[in-house]
């Protein structure tokens, strides 16, 4: 079956792919594996150049590249310009400090004496070939801010990326060597999804990493278990976003609005669940509702767009089930729950917030991809610690107080990958980036990325 790109403003069809075949696959892995046995020998200040000039490459191309994550996804075309600014970002960040973050660690030798070593001290080494699972939704970030560590630290990437964005996989690929990096040092995939089991697989392949689904994180994690190969997963998220008498409400409510439809809801990490305590809860709710209700939803190409398309059909009815449930067991829509007028051939929904949520409807614990809010009233610090654990994910979460105190109970106690005060969560090169629970394992971007796809090697000396 052909790989289409597909316009989700207009539902029309862009340009169609043939997936590789078997041969084509084999030639990739063939390329990948010689070109791991040259890249890794090369120094980071010749890594460091080539990277260089990926990111000027980028900000040359920043308007084709934007509008065609734009025409393939539908984000706004505002936030793809941002979105292709970042990677550029990231990728001198990596190439400023990827030999810093991978140098030789030296212990004391005072402790290693009694191992009968005159010298010890620890490498980071490149595994190899990483094979990068990538979806949709930011389909440059996602990418770059794995293959930028990975290839400073000396692996070559194969990029599977999701099927929807076929152009911007080419395009990432087409950078990568217009940059200078020699053939194979990373590859696009054009292939399904039912052929990533047996690229993992092969013996050329040396680990995995995924942003994704929670199915598709599970399927892979355990194709890379069987084959004892390494694995990063980065899967959904249903971040709280909690909100105390102490916060500055104002500031609140206008970062909840973009926490919630940046990237038109679309995003792991944006917040979902809105925790508010009660001293405050009418207020925030009121003024929540009136300026997601005043967002622009129109053509992402239009700059006076705020929230565009989801991405597909079936992202669509999957958020229309879920505002329904809810709706069948009593959550009350305090704004949009329908698809706008004007727009039959794109995937438009309103921006909706919902409140009433109780633990009989699917969206109390399963997220919401799309520009849907559930809005919690908790009584107190404790039942806002608890309604924000009670989920299935652990991602991130964005609590909004001045109050030390609460702001520790929440570094303490909160079941997430990150906490962001009175702000909203955003991944950034020289920060950790991942999760726990069903929200996956191991950490993207900062040294512990860079270092997920590194044989860590113990030097000893008599």
């Amino acid at each position: 079956m052909p790989i289409a790109s597909v316009n989700p403003a207009t539902g029309k069809t862009l340009e169609t792919f043939e997936p590789l075949d078997a041969a084509g696959v084999e030639q990739r892995l063939a390329r990948a594996e010689a070109a791991f046995g040259a890249h890794r020998l090369t120094s980071f200040a010749h890594r460091a150049e080539l990277l260089r000039r990926a990111a000027d490459l980028l900000d040359e191309d920043q308007e084709a590249v934007s509008r065609t994550m734009t025409e393939e996804m539908g984000k706004p075309l505002t936030a793809a310009r941002a979105e292709t600014a970042k990677c550029a970002k990231a990728m001198r960040w990596y190439a400023e400090h990827a030999e810093e973050l991978l140098a030789d660690e030296h212990p004391d030798q005072a402790d290693v004496a009694d191992s009968g070593a005159a010298r010890a001290y620890v490498r980071y080494r490149p595994l190899g070939v990483v094979l990068a699972v990538m979806p949709w939704n930011f389909p440059l970030w996602q990418v770059v801010r794995f293959a930028a560590p990975a290839l400073m630290a000396g692996n070559v990437g194969l990029l599977k990326h999701a099927s929807n964005v076929p152009r911007t996989a080419l395009a990432l690929e087409e950078l990568f060597r217009r940059a200078g990096f020699p053939e194979g040092c990373f590859q696009t995939l054009l292939i399904g999804s039912d052929a990533v089991e047996d690229v993992i697989r092969d013996r050329r392949v040396a680990a995995v990493t995924l942003t994704g689904s929670e199915p598709a994180g599970r399927a892979v994690a355990a194709t890379a278990a069987d084959e004892v190969k390494k694995a990063v997963l980065e899967l959904g998220g249903s971040d709280p976003f909690v909100v105390l008498p102490s916060a500055d409400l104002d500031a609140a409510v206008r970062t909840a609005v973009r926490a919630r439809a940046q990237n038109n809801g679309q995003s792991c990490i944006a917040a979902k669940r809105f925790i508010v305590h009660t001293d405050v809860y009418e207020r925030f709710t009121a003024a929540f509702t009136e300026a997601m209700r005043a967002l622009t939803v129109g053509d992402p190409l239009d700059e006076a767009t705020d929230v565009g398309p989801l991405a597909s059909r079936q992202g669509r009815s999957d958020l229309e089930e879920l505002v329904e449930d809810a709706r069948a067991h009593g959550a009350r829509v305090e704004c949009g729950g329908r698809r706008p007028e004007g727009w039959d051939g794109g995937w438009f929904y309103e921006p909706t917030v919902l409140t009433g949520i109780t633990p009989a409807m699917r969206v109390h614990q399963e997220e919401t991809f799309g520009p849907v809010a559930t809005v919690y009233r908790a009584a107190d610090l404790d039942e806002a610690v608890a309604l924000a654990n009670d989920t299935p994910f652990g991602l991130s979460s964005n609590v909004w107080t001045d109050d030390p105190a609460e702001q520790e109970r929440f570094v303490r106690d909160i079941q997430a990958g990150g906490v962001f005060f009175n702000g909203m969560t955003a991944s950034h090169p020289a920060l950790p980036f991942g999760g726990v629970k069903r929200s996956g394992f191991g950490r993207e971007l900062s040294g512990h990325g860079i270092r997920e796809f590194c044989n860590v090697t113990t030097v000893w000396l008599a």
